[in-house]
């Protein structure tokens, strides 16, 4: 999820893909659900940078969850990067656990390898989530990758968030992070965003997002950051 040009190829991650699906399905013996989400939105906003130049994307995704807090999914959006990348797809590849580890709180750990199936050079790289949640209303989110954005270096990412529901139908959502790049690229960049879902009809949800970064931001993705507004409708199923 980056729009900067690597040059050099990353091999790191080359395995992970069928190690990430296996540890999803080894207890075999458990009950599995099955879910997922589909989206079409005005813009694809990760960590505050535009990944689609500002046009419009299409997302979908499924999960497949066991009853033990194992799970595995697959999400994908199109992007558009660097004219010589020639990225066109993101293909998010993500096995992990999550549960309840209080009444109040609960657990997310995941590895996500992010994929770009249609480059020229090679941009795939993984990254190591956890996210612990309070009442299903507030969280805290902290990821970790030695080649961060495919860089061949580290990076770490940490996000505060929450979320404040006005009814059955209504929520406002608000999330800052900061993203430490200074081993891959020299600098890091904090971004905000704040904004307000709909659920107007099950299973559809219509979400505005305001979004904005600091100067460092700009300098690492020039064009790219800075502040734009983000609508997208969504189903979940």
């Amino acid at each position: 999820m980056t729009s900067l040009l690597r040059a050099t190829r990353s091999t790191r991650s080359a395995g992970i893909l069928p190690a990430l699906l296996a540890l999803a399905f080894v207890p075999a013996a458990h009950a599995v659900t099955v879910g997922g989400s589909a989206a079409l939105g005005t813009d694809y906003v990760w960590r505050g940078t535009t990944q689609t130049q500002g046009d419009p994307a299409v997302q979908a995704g499924v999960r497949v969850a066991a009853d033990n807090g194992l799970y595995a999914s697959v999400w994908g959006s199109n992007v558009e990067f660097a004219p010589e990348t020639r990225a066109s797809s993101e293909l998010d590849f993500i096995a992990g656990w999550s549960g309840d580890l209080s009444d109040d709180f609960a657990l997310d750990v995941n590895l996500t390898h992010y994929a770009y199936p249609s480059t020229t050079v090679d941009l795939d790289w993984t990254e190591l989530l956890a996210t612990a949640t309070w009442k299903g209303n507030a969280w805290l989110q902290a990821g970790w990758s030695n080649d961060a954005l495919a860089s061949g270096e580290a990076g770490t990412y940490a996000q505060l968030g929450g979320r404040l529901p006005l009814g059955d139908a209504f929520r406002i959502e608000g999330a800052v992070g900061h993203y430490w790049l200074e081993d891959a690229h020299g600098e890091s960049y904090s971004h905000a965003q704040l904004g307000a879902v709909w659920a107007f009809r099950a299973p559809f949800e219509l979400r505005v997002t305001a979004h904005d970064t600091d100067g460092g931001a700009e300098r690492l993705f020039p064009g790219l950051a800075g502040s734009r507004l983000e609508a997208a409708l969504q189903a979940s199923f």
